[in-house]
């Protein structure tokens, strides 16, 4: 080890220890003296008092010199140009100047301001204090006669306005009197009649032991026309009474007296005054210490701040010039094009934090260099493998901006939107699709510019060439990082001509089959009635004509069966177009009720309906009490007319749809027909036809809505509806 660097260790380290014993022995002084209560006690608060001084004295000295010797390091340095010598100088003399100003200004007005509070403390006249004293006694007793005498006087007042002295009206005047005790905070209210005491109330706090009653010649003289006045002891403190007399025609003289009680007489506080009084002449004599004391005091914290200020700006201009020097130079090396260079430096707080930062966007340049050119030659070739897809792919793809601008369109959406324009990028999509046939994917776009919500397989259908094509719709919406601001929609087109030309085949084929069905059950009655009739008059029977008779009527009947069911797939297929406007489905909903709850009486209805559900949203009137007419007599005749129906509604604000819930507690719907229950002469009932949720499925559609259908809990069918706002 290098004594050399030994002895310097060493020398600052006797220092700070030293530094550390003067604090510690000044607070220790300090304390001994502020529990001695006084400095004219003895001579040891003075002997303390002195060694205060010379702690003071030894701390200045020691931060004088510290301080003279580190500054003249620092000038030694700047007059060798040392790297960082005048960023630490202005540090150092930044935290000196920083400590340094503001504790003087504190500490020279905190010291006047002691100087002129104690002057002021021992600058009060006592005699002036003692006849206050006595003043304020005097006061007290007067003011509190004065108000006692105010409210005998209003009692005396009320009791012959309100004649609450008449017998009939004793138990009012009690009550009043309680009342008023209260309310005056009083501490006794007495009432006499002549001479005698009718009653009292007094406040149960006072010492009822030594109570005394009033004096009956005090009584006699307030009638004569002298106001009633008394101070009596009682217990520790003193009772002031004053009473009000009057006269009633029909009863005679009565007075009314009121009374407040003093805790303490004036007397034990003039003794406590004056005591106090004595405390401070022997406080005045113990004046000028107090004032060194405070002084010293003060001196001494200004001296530690001045220290630690100066020791602390030393510090950091050390620890922050060295790896800011290396910092400098290695920024000179990256400004020369070499990002190989590094900085060396064992720092650990956020000097070390900034050299490992820089290293590290050092190495962060090195590596960017080297991946830029790999990384745009990967975003070029995704960039082509996406347009790749888009051109190949059968689905129509089309990307608009937030101003509703085709900023992409691939060869399949061309394609089934018959666009011959090539140059239609940049352009508005009401301008591109601006032909009439393109209304329906216009309307759907401007809702969703709109609402900014996603459209899911809207079906539309285009006329091409004379041709029908169906497509499905799918608009998704676009946001900005921020989520809430848009960034543009993606319309993805489906062509689903062909799929739905199949659809309708196998329909028609299930159809056929059991419009087939239905109509072969008649047509047997209808064969053997036509035969037996053949039969019989080919015998030429008697009885021949009753047989006919019966045969023709069942060939009747089952005619009329046939033509019903005729009749009811006619009607499936001539549905009126449902026609939107603005209505009021709370409206609907109260309209359709009515018609069940006069006729099915053991059907218990419960209608839940949310009042954030707005109004009026887009729907056909007509069309929906038909959905709700279907679905509540499908549900009356599940339950064989006896059960509970609820019918709740709710809006959901995030994707701007109403729903409304429809369950009963019949049965329920069996699993195997649920994915099935909306299509046509599809039922669960003896009767029925299978056409009613056909209707309520393609008129919940038509609304651009959902249906569905769950299990309701404990038991029954639940009927979800869901239809955009």
């Amino acid at each position: 080890m290098n004594p050399e660097n030994d002895g310097k260790r060493k020398g600052p380290r006797v220092v700070g220890a030293i530094i550390v014993f003067l604090i510690v022995l000044f607070f220790i002084i300090e304390f001994t003296i502020r529990q001695s209560r006084g400095f004219a006690s003895g001579s040891l608060p003075g002997v303390l008092l002195s060694t205060l001084q010379v702690i003071v004295l030894l701390l200045f000295l020691i931060l004088f010199f510290v301080l003279g010797r580190n500054l003249i390091r620092l000038y030694l340095e700047r007059r060798q140009k040392v790297l960082g010598a005048h960023f630490k100088t202005k540090l150092v003399l930044f935290f000196i100047s920083l400590s340094l100003i503001p504790t003087l200004l504190l500490f020279f007005f905190a010291s006047d301001l002691i100087n002129r509070n104690i002057e002021t403390w021992f600058r009060t006249p006592l005699d002036g204090v003692l006849e206050d004293t006595k003043t304020v006694s005097d006061s007290l007793y007067r003011s509190a006669e004065d108000l006692t005498l105010h409210f005998a006087q209003r009692l005396s007042q009320d009791i012959r306005a309100r004649r609450l002295l008449n017998p009939e009206n004793r138990p009012l005047l009690r009550e009043f009197i309680r009342n008023k005790l209260k309310e005056y905070r009083l501490d006794e209210i007495g009432v006499f009649l002549g001479e005698e005491e009718l009653f009292s109330y007094l406040n149960p706090d006072l010492p009822l032991q030594d109570y005394r009653d009033v004096r009956p010649e005090l009584v006699k003289r307030a009638y004569l026309g002298e106001t009633l006045q008394s101070l009596d002891r009682m217990g520790n403190g003193q009772m002031i009474r004053r009473g009000a007399a009057f006269n009633l025609p029909d009863i005679g003289d009565a007075l009314v007296t009121a009374g407040t009680f003093l805790p303490q007489n004036t007397a034990e506080k003039i003794d406590t005054i004056t005591a106090f009084v004595l405390r401070y002449r022997q406080l005045k004599l113990q004046k000028n210490p107090v004032k060194t004391f405070y002084i010293i005091t003060l001196l001494f914290i200004t001296l530690i701040i001045v220290f630690a200020a100066s020791w602390l700006g030393f510090r950091l201009a050390k620890g922050i010039t060295v790896p800011i020097e290396k910092l400098a130079q290695a920024t000179r090396e990256v400004s020369r094009g070499n990002l190989e260079v590094r900085v060396e430096d064992p720092a650990s707080d956020e000097l070390g934090i900034l050299i490992e930062s820089f290293n590290q966007m050092i190495s962060d340049l090195s590596s960017s260099q080297k991946n830029v050119a790999q990384k745009t030659d990967e975003l070029e070739a995704r960039k082509q493998s996406i347009q790749t897809i888009l051109d190949h792919i059968t689905t129509g793809v089309i990307a608009l901006d937030a101003e509703g601008r085709l900023i992409s369109i691939n060869p399949s959406a061309r394609e089934m939107l018959s666009l011959s324009e090539r140059d239609v990028l940049g352009r508005p999509y009401g301008e591109v699709l601006a032909d009439s046939r393109f209304e329906g994917i216009r309307a759907s776009i401007d809702w969703e510019r709109k609402n900014r919500h996603k459209l899911s397989d809207r079906e539309i259908i285009l006329e091409d060439s004379g041709q029908q094509k169906t497509l499905a719709l799918t608009l998704t919406p676009l946001l900005q990082p921020d989520g809430e601001s848009a960034a543009g929609t993606i319309v993805v087109l489906d062509d689903l001509t062909q799929l739905i030309k199949a659809q309708k085949i196998a329909a028609w084929k299930e159809v056929a089959q059991r419009v087939a069905h239905e109509i072969k059950n008649p047509l047997t009655p209808i064969q053997l009635s036509a035969e037996r009739i053949i039969k019989n008059m080919s015998r030429g029977e008697p009885s021949s004509s009753g047989i006919i008779e019966e045969g023709a009527r069942v060939i009747i009947q089952e005619a009329k069966t046939i033509k019903s069911l005729v009749d009811e797939f006619s009607d499936f297929a001539r549905m009126p177009k449902v026609r939107l406007r603005p209505g009021d489905l709370h409206e609907i909903l109260h309209q359709v009720l009515p018609l069940f709850r006069g006729i099915f009486s053991e059907v218990e209805f419960d209608l839940r309906l949310r009042h954030d559900i707005p109004s009026p949203i887009p729907l056909d009137p007509e069309q929906m009490k038909r959905v709700f007419i279907n679905l509540l007599d499908n549900a009356i005749e599940a339950m064989n007319k006896a059960g509970r129906i609820s019918i709740a509604t709710s809006f959901d604000a995030a994707s701007k749809r109403v729903r409304i819930e429809v369950a009963d507690s019949g049965p329920g719907v069996a699993k195997d027909i649920r994915d099935k229950i909306f299509l046509p002469y599809t039922s669960t009932k003896k009767k029925g036809r299978g056409l009613g949720l056909a209707i309520v499925d393609q008129i919940v559609r038509e609304h651009n809505g959902t249906i569905d259908v769950r299990s309701h809990q404990p038991t029954g069918a639940k009927f979800i509806i869901e239809i955009p706002t």
